[in-house]
C-alpha cells in the first residue's frame, strides 16, 4: 500500500507539472482519478511495458480523453516512456497531445477524445474478445458528465446484451464538469440505478480515492459472470491541491508557476 501511496503522489505531481509548463490542459478530473490508474496499472492490470501491444494484455480505455494527463503520468511511472516526455506535453510536434493517440504513445490503446466514444469502442472490444475466446479484461473510465451522452447508454446496452462480463468500467463521480455542478448542467443521476436498468453488475465505491475500496471492487467486478460492471467511484475534482479541490473553474486550464509551486508544496507535504 506504501508502494502504491507514493505512487499517485509522483503521478498527481508529474500532472501539475506538465500541465504548469503546457499552460494548458486538464488538472481537476486528472487529479481526481489518479488512484484508479494507479490501481489498475501497478496492480490489477495484465501489461507489459517492455511489450506494449502483447497479445494477451489487457486493455485501458480512458472513455474521459480530455484527462490523458492522468493517463501519460501513470505510463510514464509504470516504464512505458521516458518520464521526461512529460515535459512535452501539448508541445508542436510531441507525441503527447491534448487527448491520446494511440498511434504514437505506447501503452495507449485507443485514441479518445469524443465522449461517449471511448466506451462505445472498449464494448466493441470487449465483444471481440468474447469472440475469440481471449481471457483478457477491457478497463475504462467515463466522467459523470460523460453520462449526458447518448452514446454512453447505447454502448451500456450492446454490453449488456452481449453479456460482457469480460468489460469493467468506471465512473469518475467527482460532480463537476467544465460548466459547472453535473446536476445543474444535464443531471445523469441516478447513476447507479440507469446502468442497473441497462443491466449491469454495480458497485458504489464511497471514496474513489482509497485504494482498499478500488482493490475490492475491482476484484469483485472479476468475478462478474455474465454482466458487465461498472464501478461508480465518488472523488474529489482537483484531489490532494487544496485551490483546485471542488473547483469546476480547474477543469480545463493550467496553474501558473506560482500556483505549480504551491501544488507541489502542498503534494509533498
Amino acid at each position: 500500500m506504501a508502494i502504491l501511496e507514493e505512487t499517485v503522489r509522483e503521478i498527481r505531481k508529474d500532472i501539475v507539472k506538465m500541465i504548469g509548463k503546457a499552460a494548458s490542459g486538464h488538472p481537476g478530473g486528472s487529479l481526481s482519478s489518479a488512484e484508479i490508474l494507479t490501481l489498475l496499472y501497478f496492480e490489477q492490470m495484465n501489461v507489459d511495458e517492455n511489450n506494449p501491444r502483447k497479445e494477451d494484455r489487457d486493455r485501458f480505455v480512458l472513455s474521459k480523453g480530455h484527462a490523458a494527463p492522468v493517463l501519460y503520468a501513470t505510463l510514464a511511472a509504470k516504464g512505458f516512456f521516458p518520464r521526461t516526455e512529460l515535459e512535452n506535453l501539448r508541445q508542436l510536434g510531441s507525441m503527447l497531445q491534448g487527448h491520446p493517440d494511440m498511434n504514437k504513445v505506447p501503452g495507449v490503446d485507443m485514441s479518445t477524445g469524443s465522449l461517449g466514444q471511448g466506451i462505445s469502442v472498449a464494448a466493441g472490444m470487449a465483444l471481440a474478445g468474447k469472440m475469440d475466446n481471449k481471457s483478457h479484461k477491457i478497463y475504462a473510465l467515463l466522467g459523470d458528465g460523460e453520462l449526458q451522452e447518448g452514446l454512453v447508454w447505447e454502448a451500456a446496452m450492446a454490453a449488456s446484451h452481449y453479456q460482457l462480463n469480460n468489460l469493467i468500467a468506471f465512473v469518475d463521480n467527482n460532480n463537476l464538469q467544465i460548466d459547472g455542478a453535473i446536476c445543474e448542467v444535464m443531471s445523469p443521476f441516478p447513476i447507479d440505478a440507469k446502468f442497473e436498468a441497462f443491466g449491469w453488475n454495480v458497485i458504489t465505491v464511497e471514496d474513489g480515492h482509497d485504494f482498499d475500496e478500488l482493490r475490492t471492487a475491482v476484484e469483485a467486478a472479476k468475478k462478474s459472470e455474465d454482466k458487465p460492471t461498472v464501478i461508480i467511484c465518488k472523488t474529489v475534482k482537483g484531489k490532494c491541491v487544496s485551490f483546485m479541490e471542488n473547483n469546476a473553474g480547474w477543469h480545463g486550464k493550467g496553474p501558473n508557476a506560482e500556483e505549480v509551486k504551491q501544488a507541489l508544496a502542498e503534494l509533498e507535504a
